[in-house]
C-alpha cells in the first residue's frame, strides 16, 4: 500500500502542521466519503476502523515546519452481507482511493454499536425470554447484555461466523447494579453479520443471587462527613506547553496521537540535554490486553477478551472530567473517531494532560554545616481511561525531572460476576456476596517501545546482579551486574527475574557518557508474573506474547500488535510467535522492544461493589544516559507553604 510522495495541500489537510497530528473530522469525513463513492458502498458496509496511516518513519524524523505533509488514512470495513473484510487506504492529499483489499478469513474487532445492536436481539430472541422466565425474570427490558468476544475453541459451526457468545445479568430497576444478579448458566450466542441469535446454552437454572450491590449516590446514604477541602493550586499556571499535539515541559518533548485500537499513542518523545534535544523512543502505545479467566465452567471458561484486538480500547475511552478523574490545571486532548457507519464521533476529554507534585526528588543534610538541600519532585501526566464492560482502565504516562518515564495502568470497576447455589463455596472465585461469585483471572498487557536512545541503532542486553565467582571473593562479600548481549529475537525471548534484580538496558553502542559508558535506559519490571493457563490453552495459542515478559524485534513498519492484526476469533500464531521465528538480528539496528506484565487478581470481598484501584507497570531510567543527575538544576522550592524555599 503506497502513498503519493508529491502531497499536494486540499481543504482537507490545510490545517495539519506535522505528519503525526492525528486526523481531523473533516478529514475523516472527506476519507469515508471518498471509500463510499468509489466502491458504492451500501448500507451492508461497517467501518470498524478509521485511522491515520502513518507516514514511514524516516519521513516523520527529518521533516521540518513547512515541508510538506502528505495524509492517508488507513481503514478496515466488514461488509455484514458477505462476511468479507476489507482493508482501504485513502490518500487525501489525491482525494482518491489507493488501496482497497479483502482480507480472508478474519474478524474485525466488534464494534460499540453492535453492543447495542448485540443486547436489543438477545432481548427479542423468544428461546432467551424462554430461558430466563424458567428463572423468574419476566422483564426482557432489564436484561443487561455484554457481548463477549467467543474466541476461537474449533468447533466446526463457528468457523467463519462473526460471533459474539453473550454474557447476561438483569437489574431489579433501571438503576439497579446488574451485575449483583448474574443470569448463570443462559448464554446466548449471535451472529453479528445478521445480528441473529443463532442458539441459547441453557446450563441448568442457578437463582439469581439476593442481594443488590449498588454504589451510586440515589443509594450511598452515609457519606463520611470529616473530610476537608483539599485544593490543587497553580496561581501562574502549568509549567508546560501545547502546540497542536506537541507538550513541551521542562526538558521533555512528546507528540500525543490516539487510535481508535489503541487508545493513547505517544512520539518522538525527546529530553534536552546541554541544549540537544535527546530522542528516547519514538513511538509508544499499549499494544495488547488480554483477560484470561480461570474459572473451567460454561459461562466463564471462554471469557479471554483481548480488550485492544478485539473492542479498541480507544473507541471505548471516557469523556474525562474535571476534579473528577483529574486534579490541578488540565489541559485536554478530545479524540475523533467514527462509528461503525462512518460517522465522525468525538470524544470529548478523551486525553487528560496535569502536572503532578510528587515529594522528593532528591535531599542531602550535610551534617557538618547543617546545610540542607531537598527539591520537589513534579511529573506530568498523560493519560486516558476506558470502560471494557464491567471494568475500567486508567493508562497513565509519567515524565519526571530526572529523565525516568513510567508506564501505570490503573485497574478499577465492576468485577465480572457468576452466580452459585446456595450454600456453595467457588473454587475458581470468592463469594462477594451471598452466592455471588467472582471469577479469579488475569490482566496481561503488552506494550510496545519502538526504541530510539540516541538515535536509530541500538542493543538491548539483559543484566542480573549476581554473586562473584569464589576464587575471585575472598571475603564472601562480592557481586556485580553482569551484562549480556541479546543478539537475536529467539535470544531475546526472557522473563523476569527478580532474585536476580533483572532489568533490560537499551544501549546506543556508537554514543557515550562522559565516563565512556554506552549511553542507555534500563526497562525495570513492576509487579509481574505468568500466565496460568496450560500451553494447550485456546487463549496461549492465541495470546503467546504473554508467555514471554521481554520480545525484542526488528522495526518493521508492519508488525505493530504482538497477538496479530485479526485477533478475534483467530486461532492463534499470529504476532509475535509468527514473527520471530526467523530469529533476525536485533543488534545494533532499529529496533522494537515489547514488554509483558501480568496482574493476576484472586477476587476479594473489599473488591465489591466497585474496585479500590489496583496499579501495575514499568519505569524506564536513564543508564549512563547523562553524564550527572540531570535534575541537579531544579531549584528550590519558593512556595510559601514550603519549608525549605
Amino acid at each position: 500500500m503506497t502513498v503519493a510522495q508529491e502531497p499536494t495541500t486540499s481543504p482537507a489537510t490545510a490545517s495539519v502542521s506535522h505528519p503525526l497530528e492525528p486526523l481531523t473530522p473533516e478529514e475523516i469525513k472527506a476519507a469515508v466519503s471518498i471509500v463510499k463513492t468509489e466502491k458504492a458502498l451500501t448500507d451492508s458496509f461497517r467501518f470498524a476502523t478509521v485511522t491515520l496511516k502513518e507516514p514511514e518513519k524516516q519521513t516523520v524524523l527529518s521533516f521540518r515546519l513547512g515541508d510538506p505533509i502528505a495524509r492517508a488514512v488507513f481503514m478496515i470495513l466488514l461488509d455484514n452481507a458477505t462476511a468479507t473484510t476489507y482493508e482501504a487506504v485513502v490518500s487525501l492529499n489525491e482525494r482518491r482511493l489507493v488501496a482497497w483489499d479483502a482480507i480472508p478469513g478474519v474478524q474485525p474487532p466488534i464494534m460499540l454499536d453492535e453492543f447495542v445492536a448485540c443486547e436489543a436481539a438477545v432481548k427479542a430472541c423468544p428461546e432467551f425470554q424462554r430461558a430466563i422466565a424458567k428463572r423468574g425474570i419476566t422483564n426482557p427490558d432489564l436484561v443487561m447484555v455484554d457481548p463477549w468476544s467467543a474466541g476461537h475453541y474449533g468447533i466446526a459451526d463457528e468457523v467463519g461466523v462473526r460471533l459474539s457468545r453473550a454474557l447476561c445479568w438483569v437489574k431489579a430497576n433501571p438503576t439497579d447494579n446488574g451485575y449483583a444478579h448474574p443470569i448463570e448458566g443462559v448464554i446466548p450466542v449471535v451472529d453479528l453479520n445478521k445480528m441473529e441469535v443463532i442458539r441459547v446454552e441453557d446450563y441448568g437454572v442457578v437463582p439469581l443471587p439476593p442481594e443488590d450491590g449498588n454504589y451510586i449516590p440515589e443509594y450511598v446514604k452515609n457519606y463520611r462527613q470529616d473530610l476537608k477541602p483539599l485544593e490543587i493550586v497553580q496561581p501562574d499556571g502549568p509549567s508546560y506547553a501545547v502546540d497542536g499535539h506537541e507538550i513541551s515541559w521542562q526538558k521533555w518533548k512528546v507528540r500525543v496521537g490516539f487510535t481508535p485500537r489503541e487508545g493513547l499513542v505517544l512520539y518522538d518523545v525527546t529530553y534536552t540535554d546541554n541544549g540537544e534535544d535527546r530522542p528516547i523512543f519514538y513511538r509508544a502505545s499499549l499494544a495488547e490486553m488480554t483477560v484470561p479467566y480461570g474459572d473451567p465452567q460454561p459461562n466463564h471458561y471462554r471469557k479471554n477478551a483481548f480488550d485492544v484486538g478485539e473492542y479498541g480500547i480507544g473507541s471505548l475511552a471516557n469523556s474525562l472530567k474535571l476534579g473528577c478523574d483529574c486534579l490541578g490545571v488540565i489541559h485536554y486532548f478530545d479524540a475523533f473517531i467514527t462509528d461503525s457507519r462512518g460517522e465522525v464521533a468525538q470524544i470529548e476529554n478523551a486525553v487528560c494532560l496535569h502536572e503532578e507534585d510528587f515529594g522528593i526528588l532528591w535531599k542531602h543534610m550535610d551534617w557538618r554545616t547543617e546545610q540542607t538541600e531537598v527539591r520537589r519532585s513534579r511529573r506530568l501526566v498523560i493519560s486516558f481511561i476506558a470502560t471494557v464492560g464491567n471494568y475500567e482502565y486508567g493508562f497513565y504516562w509519567y515524565f519526571y525531572q530526572d529523565g525516568t518515564i513510567q508506564y501505570e495502568v490503573k485497574l478499577t470497576g465492576m468485577v465480572s460476576t457468576g452466580a452459585v447455589m446456595p450454600g456453595e463455596v467457588p473454587k475458581y472465585g470468592t463469594l462477594v456476596a451471598p452466592q455471588l461469585n467472582a471469577p479469579i483471572h488475569q490482566h496481561i498487557f503488552n506494550v510496545r517501545l519502538d526504541m530510539n536512545i540516541d538515535g536509530a541503532n541500538n542493543s538491548v542486553y539483559e543484566v542480573d546482579i549476581v554473586p562473584e565467582d569464589d576464587e575471585h571473593n575472598p571475603y564472601g562479600n562480592a557481586f556485580y551486574a553482569q551484562s549480556t548481549l541479546l543478539p537475536t529475537e529467539k535470544a531475546a525471548q526472557r522473563l523476569i527475574d527478580p532474585m536476580k534484580g533483572r532489568y533490560w538496558k537499551v544501549v546506543n553502542p556508537a554514543k557515550t557518557n562522559a565516563m565512556g559508558y554506552p549511553t542507555a535506559y534500563k526497562l525495570m519490571p513492576g509487579e509481574n508474573t505468568l500466565p496460568l493457563a496450560r500451553p494447550s490453552a485456546s487463549v496461549i495459542n492465541r495470546a503467546t506474547y504473554m508467555t514471554q515478559h521481554l520480545w525484542v524485534t526488528p522495526y518493521s513498519a508492519d508488525e505493530n500488535y504482538p497477538a496479530g492484526d485479526y485477533p478475534n476469533q483467530h486461532p492463534g500464531g499470529a504476532g509475535l510467535p509468527q514473527w520471530t521465528a526467523a530469529d533476525r538480528s536485533v543488534e545494533d539496528t532499529d529496533i522494537v522492544v515489547w514488554y509483558t506484565f501480568a496482574h493476576s487478581h484472586s477476587p476479594r470481598a473489599e473488591d465489591w461493589p466497585v474496585m479500590p484501584v489496583a496499579t501495575i507497570g514499568f519505569m524506564l531510567k536513564p543508564l549512563n544516559f547523562f553524564d550527572e543527575n540531570p535534575a541537579n538544576d531544579v531549584p528550590p522550592s519558593v512556595s510559601k507553604h514550603s519549608c525549605c524555599g
